[in-house]
């Protein structure tokens, strides 16, 4: 953590967002940043290994935005942690390039974190880009231990009109605002799952640490969600399954474990090829069993993405 830091700069905020073959993209989130208060702000865009480096394009419109360039794809933690590596700021607000920030998000986020010291982590609302009045994240549940899942809580949209701020298991990795503080004390995101449930385990391992993690309802942003990856994909199918494994592996042990594995046998194998079939996705059942034979493979350290996979890195 801090590596090639000089001077940290107090109260300030650092915005990072990792760009990954969606500059278009990217560029309309620097866009609705771009009446911001700058002076309290540092805004990094990390291009995590695209096809085409178009930072210029950044640079050139967006002169105070800095620009840094993985030539590999390192995953959704990696990308966000060589942005950390290279921040400023007091607060590190890790956001997806493909969101759309109004106006005070940033500097209510902040307030949070300023006046509650034992909140380590504090959300917006999330709102689907596509359709405003549809609510996407207003905080999680906790992981089932029994299932290795966890749900958007239930609400009504009446809440919404307040200015609650409120505990939540699990931040949601599209946008969250983490104090500089916590990471330099219990390190940064779990780079090995590249993809899904990265997020989940920083969060779980912060809180395990007697801290907080809060949704501010004062706080909202527009998400355009899995331009990257698709709605539904065999690529998502892998890894999702694979990680949610994986986070089970990481986090729990004894007969918690073993009964999330006798679920998973049990239940959520046959029901998954199930429901292929009835949906005509055969093609994602070869997904789905490679992500389960990761797991009987490799140990939960291991940087390996699966031979199908590696080419991410590079494409």
């Amino acid at each position: 953590m801090g590596k090639g830091i000089e001077k940290i700069v107090t109260n300030m905020v650092s915005i990072i967002t990792v760009n990954y073959n969606q500059m278009d993209v990217t560029m309309d989130l620097l866009k609705s940043i771009g009446s911001f208060d700058t002076a309290t702000l540092e805004i990094i865009v990390v291009d995590n290994g695209s096809r085409v480096n178009e930072n210029h394009r950044v640079n050139s419109l967006f002169p105070d935005v800095l620009t840094i360039r993985s030539e590999t794809n390192l995953g959704f933690a990696g990308g966000n942690n060589l942005g950390i590596e290279v921040a400023k700021g007091d607060y590190l607000f890790l956001v997806n390039n493909d969101t759309i920030l109004p106006q005070n998000t940033i500097s209510n986020l902040k307030e949070v974190l300023e006046q509650q010291q034992d909140v380590a982590i504090a959300c917006p609302l999330i709102y689907y880009y596509d359709d405003p009045s549809v609510i996407q994240y207003a905080g999680f549940t906790s992981i089932n231990p029994l299932t290795g899942r966890n749900k958007a809580v239930s609400y009504k949209d009446k809440i919404f009109t307040s200015n609650k701020i409120v505990e939540t298991a699990y931040a949601h990795g599209a946008a969250m605002m983490i104090k500089r503080s916590v990471v330099e004390k219990l390190g940064m995101m779990p780079e090995n799952y590249f993809l899904y449930y990265e997020e989940l385990d920083w969060v779980h391992r912060i809180k395990q640490s007697g801290y907080k993690v809060v949704v501010d309802h004062k706080s909202h942003i527009f998400h355009k969600e899995s331009i990257s990856t698709g709605k539904a994909s065999p690529l998502k199918t892998y890894f999702q399954t694979r990680n949610r494994i994986l986070f089970m592996r990481r986090n729990f042990s004894g007969i918690r474990k073993l009964l999330f594995y006798l679920f998973f046998t049990l239940i959520s194998i046959p029901k998954y090829l199930i429901v292929c079939f009835l949906g005509k996705n055969e093609s994602h059942i070869y997904s789905f069993f490679s992500g389960i034979k990761w797991n009987l493979l490799n140990n939960v350290k291991s940087e390996n993405l699966g031979s199908k996979y590696e080419y991410l890195r590079y494409n």
